[in-house]
C-alpha cells in the first residue's frame, strides 16, 4: 500500500489555514462594541453669558440635584445649559471644554475654560430666540460663574459668542452615591463621575438581591422601591458612551439615609 505524506509546505495548504485563522479572529472580535468616545469631539458654536455669585446660597441647589457645587467638588467650574444642550437633565455631569471666539477686543487669546454641566438655563417664552430668549430653542448657550467666564474673556464681553466640545471628564476620587429616602424608598444622588460624566443607567444591588434597575427622577437623582435596609450596597453605573463600573459594597449593611459614600472611578 502507498503512503501518502501530507506536505504542510504547499502554498495552497498554508494559504487556507491563515483564511481559516483570519475568520476565527474576525468571528472573536465581531460581537465587541467598543464605547464611543467623548473626548475631543469637534468643536460647535454657542454663546456665552455669566452671573456674579452675590451670595453664597446661590451656589446651591441646581436642576441637577448636585448641592453645593463647592461642597460636591465642582467648585466655579461649572455652567447652565439651554435646553438644546441640557437634554431634559441628561447631560447633568457632562463636561465641556469652552473657548472665546470673535471678540477680539475682549476675548482672552489662547485660553479655554473646562466646566461641568450643572444646572439648566430655563428659556424666557416672553422674548424669541433671537430678540432676549438666549436660552430658548435651538439656542446653544451656556451660563457661566463669572469666575469661569472672566478666564477667556472680559467681563464686558456680555453675551459672547463661544465655541465648544465635549470632553472627557477628570475628576479626583471615586463616584460618590449620596443616599437619602424613607422605608422602601431609595433616592440615590451620583456625581464626581469621570469618563463621559453623564449618566444614563443605574442599578443596585444589596447582598439578598439580584442587580435592580434604579429609574432617573431628576438631574442625576436615581430612585427605587426595595426592602435593601441591614444589607450592604453595591451599585453599577452606566454613562452615555455605554461604558459600565461596578462599585461592590460601596455603603455597609449598616448605612442609613443621610449618609454618602464613595465608589470606584471611571479611567
Amino acid at each position: 500500500m502507498q503512503s501518502h505524506t501530507l506536505d504542510i509546505h504547499t502554498p495552497t495548504l498554508i494559504l487556507q489555514i491563515l483564511t481559516l485563522l483570519s475568520s476565527l479572529i474576525t468571528l472573536s472580535y465581531s460581537h465587541y462594541n467598543p464605547p464611543t468616545s467623548t473626548s475631543n469631539t469637534e468643536w460647535d458654536t454657542a454663546r456665552a453669558t455669566y452671573y456674579a455669585t452675590a451670595d453664597p446660597r446661590d451656589t446651591v441647589g441646581g436642576a441637577c440635584g448636585y448641592g453645593d457645587l463647592d461642597a460636591a467638588g465642582y467648585g466655579k467650574a461649572t455652567a447652565g445649559l439651554s435646553g438644546a444642550l441640557f437634554d431634559k437633565g441628561q447631560s447633568c455631569g457632562a463636561c465641556f471644554e469652552v473657548r472665546c471666539v470673535e471678540d477680539l477686543r475682549n476675548c482672552i487669546p489662547g485660553t479655554s475654560i473646562i466646566v461641568t454641566a450643572t444646572n439648566y438655563c430655563a428659556p424666557n417664552l416672553g422674548f424669541t430666540a433671537d430678540e432676549g430668549g438666549k436660552c430658548n430653542l435651538p439656542n446653544k448657550h451656556f451660563v457661566l460663574p463669572i469666575e469661569a467666564f472672566e478666564k477667556i474673556a472680559l467681563w464686558k464681553a456680555g453675551n459672547m459668542a463661544v465655541q465648544f466640545r465635549r470632553i472627557k471628564c477628570r475628576k479626583e476620587g471615586g463616584i460618590r452615591f449620596a443616599i437619602d429616602g424613607s422605608g422602601a424608598f431609595i433616592s440615590v444622588l451620583i456625581s464626581n463621575v469621570a469618563g463621559a460624566g453623564d449618566i444614563i443607567g443605574v442599578k443596585i444591588k444589596g447582598s439578598l438581591t439580584g442587580w435592580l434597575p434604579m429609574s432617573r427622577s431628576w438631574g442625576q437623582n436615581w430612585i427605587i422601591n426595595a426592602e435593601l435596609k441591614k444589607q450592604p450596597l453595591s451599585f453599577e453605573v452606566t454613562t452615555s458612551d455605554r461604558a459600565t463600573l461596578i462599585s461592590y459594597n460601596v455603603a455597609p449593611k449598616t448605612w442609613d439615609f443621610g449618609q454618602s459614600f464613595e465608589g470606584k472611578q471611571f479611567d
